[in-house]
């Protein structure tokens, strides 16, 4: 059966995401073993992330504290009494043959992430909880044709995993909510958030059910998507793929998939019909963990700025557009880089345009970050300055100061201006030679605007910057051009 893009309107998607965040600590979650992603494959093992008999494992305090840390950014209730658990399964690339985590009393319950829904609207996705447990190794498929090969590398490295409430409803808000949960993992400094990496890694479950209905219908997990548009597309796919089944009698399975991104396309992996019994029990080497309120306030009080509460800062503050906010606060870098800058100068505006105009095309011309930008932001707000004050144009401060700022970065925007002679000429008597030279040379324009091309101003202003070497303030001058032609 062909798909009717018209069943969209017959069909509700019930929609859960399952995203893992490797966090960023220096050693993994129960060892002093180090891990870097890259690494020579089973170079960052030792005997305990190699699970031999007798080793014992240790609570990795950084870990606790990013969980709180994320915890608290999201608005969840922090568990104050916790326990680790086993999850016993066997897995070649798992080489205790158990993962330790958590069960019954994660670090985190409830809270929210909030989205933009398709139509715009800000919205809610509840959180269920989020648990924190180790890695497992890494089985490569493709490097050897009759063998799979094991890295250890991963194992033990620590985990966060965050578990929504089946509230997405469609592929752009599951988009949306893994921009938002990777903007916040970057903005707290725990994660890279990098999924081609595996640093973030996304598991969805989704169903179907027909709108009105409270029933929902089989869940289907989707696994194997190693970028937020790969886990949109296979989203999509498989919506498409559970609405055909419903339309021609198919029985939907409870099944886990892999989405094939080459062909487009989602897979069966596994059979789901019950669930795995993985034996959890206490894991009986690592102690009950207690957390005091004074230790989650200690947290706190270390959270740097989020993206939601900056957001809401430009906007209703600074009176900048959704637009420019949005882009301000897409990375932590920018969005500090702007609050530094506008200390030093209030016109947040064009300190805004500035930021996301030249500065950033400037870094994606020579494909660097901000953080190996040379200009300090009070220098940038120096030039803000001078053009508000009228001393050179917004055309000379682009093209011209801006790249002799950048060569020399410890150079004010005005000592530039003037050692290369480019501050502006706000003189009546000098902009009135200017022109009456333009005039001199362009005779037949002069008679064509007292004719009635009253547009030729433009042409007449273009002339002008020319003669005066961009100098002749716009101002100005276009007051006496008006002027001395209607004369």
């Amino acid at each position: 059966m062909d798909f009717k893009e018209e069943l969209l309107d017959k069909y509700e998607a019930v929609i859960g995401l399952e995203v893992h965040i490797q966090l960023n600590t220096k050693t993994k979650a129960y060892s002093s073993d180090r891990y870097k992603y890259g690494d020579s494959p089973n170079s960052d093992v030792s005997v305990i992330s190699l699970g031999h008999p007798g080793t014992l494992p240790r609570f990795n305090k950084q870990v606790m504290n990013y969980a709180v840390k994320l915890g608290v950014a999201l608005d969840c209730e922090i568990t104050e009494k916790m326990n680790f658990a086993r999850k016993n399964y066997f897995y070649p690339d798992l080489p205790k043959g158990y993962q330790i985590t958590q069960d019954l009393t994660p670090i985190c319950t409830g809270g929210a992430v909030k989205i933009k829904d398709e139509k715009g609207n800000d919205k809610l996705v509840h959180l269920t909880r989020i648990h924190w447990e180790e890695d497992a190794g890494k089985s490569i498929h493709d490097l050897d044709p009759f063998n799979t090969l094991v890295d250890l590398n991963r194992a033990g490295v620590p985990l966060l995993e965050i578990v929504s409430e089946p509230e997405i409803k469609s592929s752009e808000e599951a988009y949306n909510y893994l921009y938002e949960v990777r903007k916040l993992v970057r903005y707290l400094e725990i994660c890279n958030g990098n999924m081609e990496e595996g640093s973030l890694r996304c598991d969805a479950n989704i169903s179907v059910m027909p709108k009105g209905s409270d029933t929902f219908g089989t869940k289907v997990e989707v696994k194997n998507m190693n970028s937020m548009r790969n886990v949109q597309k296979a989203i999509e796919f498989e919506i498409r793929r559970q609405i055909i089944a419903n339309e021609t009698g198919e029985e939907i399975k409870q099944e886990t998939r892999a989405y094939d991104a080459l062909n487009n396309r989602t897979l069966s992996m596994r059979s789901k019909e019950s669930d795995n019994d993985y034996r959890y029990f206490p894991e009986p080497d690592l102690p009950i963990i207690r957390v005091s309120q004074e230790y989650v306030s200690e947290v706190k009080e270390t959270m740097p700025p989020l993206p939601d509460q900056l957001y809401r800062k430009f906007t209703e503050e600074l009176k900048l557009s959704d637009y420019d906010s949005k882009i301000l606060t897409d990375s932590k870098e920018v969005a500090l880089y702007f609050e530094e800058l506008i200390q030093h100068n209030t016109n947040y505006k064009s300190c805004a345009n500035w930021l996301i105009g030249d500065i950033k095309s400037y870094l994606n011309d020579k494909a660097i970050e901000l953080e190996e930008f040379p200009v300090k932001p009070e220098a940038i707000a120096e030039l803000v300055r001078i053009i508000d004050e009228g001393k050179v144009s917004n055309s000379v401060a682009s093209q011209k100061i801006f790249p002799l700022i950048v060569e020399n970065p410890e150079k004010s925007a005005l000592k530039i201006a003037e050692e290369n002679n480019l501050v502006q000429d706000s003189d009546e008597d000098s902009i009135k030679d200017y022109i009456l030279q333009v005039f001199e040379n362009n005779p037949s324009e002069v008679e064509r605007y007292k004719g009635g091309e009253k547009q030729l101003v433009g042409f007449f202003m273009g002339q002008l910057m020319k003669v005066s070497g961009g100098k002749a303030d716009p101002k100005s001058a276009n007051k006496l051009i008006r002027e001395l032609l209607e004369q």
